[in-house]
């Protein structure tokens, strides 16, 4: 999609702090960091939510979770069994939810006490 800042940044248009990346997802610093750590991950299709992707290429959506967890080892919020010292995935869907960005994202956040309810 043309009009689609991630569709852009997989195909090379904008610039993005990449951290990780596999031949299906991609995983980038986020620009306005809400934790010490930030980090998106995308899938490289264009799919608008958590949601679209299940339906339409549920192992997608798990390469995408995977990616997330890889990123989390990789920054140091999560040992290779993926616990310690923590992080938090968070993924919004919709206006209500905060989501300004119609591809589905995942934020890895950590580096900091995570506290809830999240705001």
């Amino acid at each position: 999609m043309s009009d689609c800042l991630f569709c852009r940044m997989v195909a090379g248009e904008i610039p993005a702090d990449v951290v990780h990346e596999t031949d299906r997802t991609l995983a980038f610093r986020d620009i306005n960091p809400q934790a010490p750590t930030h980090v998106l991950v995308i899938p490289k299709d264009h799919h608008p939510t958590v949601a679209a992707v299940a339906q339409a290429d549920p192992d997608l959506l798990g390469a995408v979770v995977r990616a997330a967890a890889a990123v989390a080892v990789q920054e140091g919020l999560a040992t290779e069994d993926g616990v310690e010292p923590g992080y938090r995935v968070v993924t919004n869907t919709g206006p209500a939810a905060g989501q300004t960005v119609h591809h589905l994202h995942l934020h890895v956040l950590g580096g900091r006490p995570m506290t809830w309810p999240p705001g």
